[in-house]
């Protein structure tokens, strides 16, 4: 990536054709924004939220809208001048490894973002937004790699040792699965690493437990399904022999009624015949 020129790789391409559906003004992408901004303010209620790597500004629009006070910025020049009008004023280009506009928020948001800088650099954001607010929402995905500006593709754990070594770790009770599946909730924490275990603990042995029970649980209705496979198999064998019984049946009796009616046919040819008559005259009917 050229570094003396970041935002340039995020133009009216990228933005119509590398995120999936093209990111713009439209219901589809209006409608997830203000789902995450509902969520944000029942599940955390924040006053004030930095949008790190706001693109077009949806979410500032959306929390807005709500009367949280949301501001955004993002490297794409093309991206801040697409923000809503009413909305330009707190969204701003920037980078997210350097100082933001306010010393401190209540809230940083960061979704899809970090995978798309150097490591160096990546490593750099985290420690910004850890000194910008105590409780980071954080999303980057494990997985893309094809996405050719996403340079820094890491597993969830990576970002979590990122996060750990700025005194962040994950809110173990936090769902934040609205945002994406492998979306976290990052607080400071002060607590005691022997507390910190422990939360760890309470929250991924019942996880563990109910991934061991599910696949159980899947594995007999495989078996199940297996089961009800090798019967449906007999049956349609037995539907087949019984059909086939039938088809021959139905041509025997197509046969067998065939002779009648040629029999019939002979007798009436008899019995309409001169010597039939005279035959009949003698015995006297």
């Amino acid at each position: 990536m050229d570094s003396a020129k970041p935002g340039e790789l995020f133009n009216a391409y990228y933005y119509a054709h590398d995120c999936g559906e093209p990111y713009q003004r439209n219901q589809a992408w209006l409608s997830l924004f203000n789902g995450f901004a509902a969520r944000i303010i029942s599940d955390i209620g924040p006053e004030t939220v930095l949008d790190a790597g706001c693109a077009m500004g949806f979410l500032v629009e959306a929390l807005r809208q709500r009367n949280v006070q949301a501001w955004g910025i993002d490297i794409s020049e093309y991206a801040i001048r697409n923000v809503h009008p009413d909305f330009q004023p707190y969204c701003q280009v920037g980078s997210i490894i350097e100082p933001f506009p306010h010393p401190r928020y209540d809230l940083i948001v960061c979704i899809e973002v970090l995978e798309h800088l150097p490591a160096e650099q990546a490593e750099k954001a985290i420690a910004n937004l850890c000194q910008h607010s105590d409780d980071i929402l954080f999303s980057s995905t494990p997985f893309d790699y094809k996405e050719a500006t996403h340079f820094n593709v890491r597993p969830p754990e990576f970002w979590a040792e990122g996060f750990a070594r700025n005194g962040f770790f994950r809110d173990v009770d936090f769902d934040a699965s609205f945002i994406t599946p492998w979306a976290v909730r990052f607080c400071r924490q002060d607590k005691p690493l022997v507390r910190l275990v422990h939360d760890y603990e309470r929250r991924l042995v019942p996880l563990r437990i109910e991934n061991t029970e599910l696949r159980n649980s899947a594995l007999q209705m495989r078996n199940q399904l297996d089961n009800l496979e090798q019967e449906l198999l007999a049956r349609r064998n037995e539907l087949a022999n019984t059909h086939e019984a039938l088809q021959q049946h139905e041509l025997l009796l197509n046969k067998q009624d065939a002779e009648l009616t040629e029999l019939r046919r002979k007798l009436e040819n008899i019995q309409s015949s001169r010597w039939w008559r005279i035959f009949r005259r003698l015995l006297g009917q």
